[in-house]
Protein backbone atom coordinates (compact mmCIF):
# COMPACT_ATOMS: atom_id res chain seq x y z
CA UNK A 1 0.00 0.00 0.00
CA UNK A 2 1.83 3.16 -1.05
CA UNK A 3 -0.54 5.68 0.10
CA UNK A 4 -2.39 6.10 3.32
CA UNK A 5 -5.67 7.59 1.28
CA UNK A 6 -9.43 7.41 3.33
CA UNK A 7 -10.69 5.11 0.81
CA UNK A 8 -7.60 2.67 1.91
CA UNK A 9 -7.61 2.93 5.43
CA UNK A 10 -11.34 2.75 5.63
CA UNK A 11 -11.89 -0.79 4.19
CA UNK A 12 -8.77 -2.04 7.06
CA UNK A 13 -10.91 -0.70 10.08
CA UNK A 14 -12.67 -3.29 11.87
CA UNK A 15 -15.12 -2.86 15.09
CA UNK A 16 -13.24 -4.23 17.95
CA UNK A 17 -14.93 -3.89 21.58
CA UNK A 18 -16.58 -0.92 20.17
CA UNK A 19 -13.78 0.87 18.80
CA UNK A 20 -12.83 1.51 15.30
CA UNK A 21 -9.29 0.26 15.11
CA UNK A 22 -6.29 -1.28 12.47
CA UNK A 23 -5.14 -4.54 12.91
CA UNK A 24 -1.19 -4.62 13.99
CA UNK A 25 -0.24 -6.38 10.72
CA UNK A 26 -2.50 -4.03 8.46
CA UNK A 27 -0.74 -1.13 10.19
CA UNK A 28 2.89 -2.39 9.46
CA UNK A 29 1.97 -2.79 6.04
CA UNK A 30 0.46 1.05 5.80
CA UNK A 31 4.00 2.09 7.78
CA UNK A 32 5.78 -0.07 5.83
CA UNK A 33 7.41 -1.90 8.51
CA UNK A 34 7.30 -5.46 9.79
CA UNK A 35 4.48 -6.69 12.03
CA UNK A 36 6.93 -7.57 14.59
CA UNK A 37 8.31 -3.62 14.77
CA UNK A 38 5.16 -2.31 15.36
CA UNK A 39 4.68 -4.88 18.39
CA UNK A 40 8.39 -4.25 19.25
CA UNK A 41 7.71 -0.72 19.57
CA UNK A 42 4.64 -0.83 21.62
CA UNK A 43 6.84 -3.40 23.88
CA UNK A 44 9.52 -0.53 24.15
CA UNK A 45 7.27 2.15 24.92
CA UNK A 46 4.57 1.14 27.34
CA UNK A 47 4.20 4.67 28.90
CA UNK A 48 3.32 6.18 25.21
CA UNK A 49 0.37 3.62 25.02
CA UNK A 50 -2.06 3.71 27.90
CA UNK A 51 -5.26 2.21 28.15
CA UNK A 52 -7.74 3.22 25.02
CA UNK A 53 -4.41 3.34 22.90
CA UNK A 54 -4.04 -0.53 22.03
CA UNK A 55 -6.43 -3.37 22.56
CA UNK A 56 -4.21 -6.62 22.32
CA UNK A 57 -7.32 -9.35 21.16
CA UNK A 58 -7.92 -11.96 23.28
CA UNK A 59 -8.35 -15.70 21.90
CA UNK A 60 -12.13 -15.87 21.56
CA UNK A 61 -11.79 -12.34 19.27
CA UNK A 62 -8.81 -13.84 17.01
CA UNK A 63 -11.14 -16.51 16.24
CA UNK A 64 -13.93 -14.74 15.39
CA UNK A 65 -11.84 -12.19 13.00
CA UNK A 66 -10.16 -15.58 11.21
CA UNK A 67 -14.22 -17.14 11.01
CA UNK A 68 -15.56 -13.84 9.76
CA UNK A 69 -12.79 -11.92 7.56
CA UNK A 70 -10.98 -14.39 5.14
CA UNK A 71 -8.03 -11.88 4.87
CA UNK A 72 -7.27 -12.78 8.72
CA UNK A 73 -6.74 -16.20 7.57
CA UNK A 74 -2.54 -15.68 8.31
CA UNK A 75 -3.55 -15.32 12.15
CA UNK A 76 -5.56 -19.01 12.14
CA UNK A 77 -2.53 -20.60 13.45
CA UNK A 78 -0.50 -17.97 14.99
CA UNK A 79 0.47 -18.26 18.75
CA UNK A 80 0.24 -14.18 18.98
CA UNK A 81 -2.73 -12.34 19.18
CA UNK A 82 -2.51 -9.34 17.30
CA UNK A 83 -3.03 -6.11 18.66
CA UNK A 84 -5.84 -3.62 17.36
CA UNK A 85 -4.64 0.53 17.29
CA UNK A 86 -7.36 2.85 18.07
CA UNK A 87 -6.75 6.43 16.57
CA UNK A 88 -4.93 7.88 19.26
CA UNK A 89 -2.68 4.74 19.48
CA UNK A 90 -1.87 5.12 15.58
CA UNK A 91 -0.85 8.54 16.59
CA UNK A 92 1.12 7.71 19.16
CA UNK A 93 2.84 4.91 17.05
CA UNK A 94 3.60 7.33 14.11
CA UNK A 95 5.71 9.35 16.73
CA UNK A 96 8.49 5.93 17.46
CA UNK A 97 8.48 4.85 14.07
CA UNK A 98 11.17 6.48 11.79
CA UNK A 99 10.69 4.98 8.49
CA UNK A 100 9.85 7.37 5.58
CA UNK A 101 6.04 5.50 4.85
CA UNK A 102 6.03 5.68 8.12
CA UNK A 103 5.98 9.62 8.03
CA UNK A 104 3.86 9.92 4.65
CA UNK A 105 1.29 7.34 5.99
CA UNK A 106 0.97 9.23 9.16
CA UNK A 107 0.90 12.92 7.68
CA UNK A 108 -1.73 11.07 5.28
CA UNK A 109 -3.71 9.94 8.26
CA UNK A 110 -3.41 13.18 10.34
CA UNK A 111 -4.44 15.21 6.92
CA UNK A 112 -7.56 12.95 6.81
CA UNK A 113 -8.89 12.98 10.35
CA UNK A 114 -8.79 16.93 10.35
CA UNK A 115 -10.61 17.17 7.29
CA UNK A 116 -13.09 14.85 8.63
CA UNK A 117 -13.31 16.83 11.71
CA UNK A 118 -13.59 19.83 9.65
CA UNK A 119 -16.83 18.47 7.74
CA UNK A 120 -18.10 18.02 11.08
CA UNK A 121 -17.91 21.65 11.86
CA UNK A 122 -19.14 22.81 8.75
CA UNK A 123 -22.30 20.40 9.15
CA UNK A 124 -23.06 21.46 12.56
CA UNK A 125 -22.66 24.94 11.30
CA UNK A 126 -24.94 24.41 8.69
CA UNK A 127 -27.91 23.11 11.02
CA UNK A 128 -28.14 26.39 13.06
CA UNK A 129 -27.54 29.06 10.14
CA UNK A 130 -30.55 30.52 8.42
CA UNK A 131 -29.04 33.11 5.71
CA UNK A 132 -28.96 31.30 2.80
CA UNK A 133 -25.50 32.69 1.00
CA UNK A 134 -24.19 31.16 4.07
CA UNK A 135 -25.61 27.82 3.59
CA UNK A 136 -24.37 28.28 0.31
CA UNK A 137 -20.59 28.73 0.91
CA UNK A 138 -20.75 26.35 3.79
CA UNK A 139 -22.36 23.97 2.01
CA UNK A 140 -19.30 24.19 -0.80
CA UNK A 141 -16.73 24.36 1.41
CA UNK A 142 -18.35 20.93 2.75
CA UNK A 143 -18.26 19.63 -0.70
CA UNK A 144 -14.89 20.36 -1.26
CA UNK A 145 -13.51 18.77 1.66
CA UNK A 146 -15.77 16.05 0.80
CA UNK A 147 -13.95 15.70 -2.33
CA UNK A 148 -10.66 15.88 -0.24
CA UNK A 149 -11.44 13.19 2.05
CA UNK A 150 -12.26 10.71 -0.78
CA UNK A 151 -9.89 11.36 -3.88
CA UNK A 152 -7.33 13.91 -3.12
CA UNK A 153 -6.32 13.73 -7.24
CA UNK A 154 -9.89 14.77 -8.84
CA UNK A 155 -9.18 17.21 -11.42
CA UNK A 156 -12.27 19.15 -12.76
CA UNK A 157 -13.36 17.83 -16.63
CA UNK A 158 -16.55 16.37 -18.34
CA UNK A 159 -17.24 13.38 -15.73
CA UNK A 160 -19.41 14.31 -12.67
CA UNK A 161 -19.64 12.05 -9.34
CA UNK A 162 -22.44 12.99 -7.07
CA UNK A 163 -22.43 12.88 -3.54
CA UNK A 164 -25.42 12.77 -1.39
CA UNK A 165 -25.45 12.90 2.09
CA UNK A 166 -28.69 12.87 3.82
CA UNK A 167 -28.38 14.33 7.56
CA UNK A 168 -30.89 14.88 10.15
CA UNK A 169 -31.34 18.77 9.61
CA UNK A 170 -30.12 18.74 5.99
CA UNK A 171 -30.08 17.05 2.64
CA UNK A 172 -26.54 17.33 0.78
CA UNK A 173 -25.66 17.09 -2.41
CA UNK A 174 -22.09 17.98 -4.24
CA UNK A 175 -21.54 17.03 -7.32
CA UNK A 176 -17.56 16.80 -8.92
CA UNK A 177 -16.21 17.27 -12.10
CA UNK A 178 -13.46 15.05 -12.71
CA UNK A 179 -11.06 14.46 -15.51
CA UNK A 180 -10.60 11.27 -17.49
Amino acid sequence: MNAAKFENLNELIIQIRNESVLLDADVAEIYGVETRDINKAVANNPGKFPVGYVIELSKPEKIELVENFHRFNRLKHSTVNPKAFTEKGLYMLATILKSPQATQATISIVETFSKIRELSRKIKELSVVKDETNQKTLMQKSGELIAEIFDDDLQTSDTETTIELNFAVLKFKHTIKKKN
